[in-house]
């Protein structure tokens, strides 16, 4: 009977182990404000660590020079978060002096009729000032995840070829008009002018674009690929 009793209370100890309360893992939703367009800008807030979701936009900045031309497939690049970055609602993600680690991973040359280069670029690591290291898969947040030249630069490259060959224009134009005769130099001038400038922007027009460049400090926005999770200090 004895041992009947002190089996029903093992028993009895038993459930009540597999059915007490499991403390739940403290979990808060913050939001990030980098750029507005972002897909996502949900941060999770856990107990040990942070968790930027998949879609959120940071902003990065070279910390080198970049030229396509010359640095091609490969090649590692260096970024740095420009301003310590906070949700929100003011919980620190990336202090400032965090650097981001890339690698070019394709390089599309510039083509005929004016097609810029465009660089294939994959974010890889997060570097924080205290060496402690994050795997990151960011792209950048453009059209097609591509870096490239903007419009401005491409005016500026047919600009300048309208510009050269204008003036080149010009002074075949006086040439031509002063031989037979200078009295009609003024004519001269003006059809050179004009077949010299039409030349030169068919040229700028049918050439190939752009390589891309950077200069140190230019500002890329990147789009997380997969969720990055940064884990809190333990004191």
């Amino acid at each position: 009977m004895f041992k009947k009793i002190l089996s029903i209370i093992f028993t009895i100890s038993i459930l009540s182990l597999n059915t007490a309360p499991i403390m739940a893992e403290s979990c808060t939703i913050e939001h990030l404000d980098v750029h507005q367009k972002a897909p996502c800008n949900i941060v999770t807030i856990k107990t040990d660590r942070k968790v930027v979701e998949q879609g959120n936009v940071l902003l990065f900045q070279f910390d080198e020079k970049y030229f396509s031309k010359n640095q091609p497939a490969g090649t590692v690049i260096h970024f740095v978060v420009p301003e310590a970055l906070y949700t929100r609602e003011g919980t620190l993600l990336l202090p400032c002096g965090t650097k981001i680690v890339a690698e070019v991973i394709g390089v599309e040359k510039p083509k005929w009729f004016n097609k810029n280069a465009r660089v294939n670029l994959l974010f890889k690591q997060v570097v924080l000032p205290d060496n402690t290291c994050i795997d990151i898969k960011a792209r950048p947040f453009t059209k097609d995840y591509k870096l490239k030249e903007g419009p401005w630069t491409t005016f500026g490259k047919v600009a300048v070829s309208t510009l050269t060959l204008g003036i080149i224009g010009t002074g075949a134009g006086v040439g031509f008009a002063f031989i037979p005769n200078p009295a009609k130099i003024g004519v001269g001038i003006g059809a050179g002018v004009a077949v010299g400038a039409g030349v030169g922007f068919l040229v700028g027009i049918i050439t190939p674009g752009c390589h891309y460049k950077a200069k140190k400090g230019e500002e890329v926005y990147a789009i997380l690929v997969n969720e990055m999770t940064i884990c809190n200090n333990k004191k």
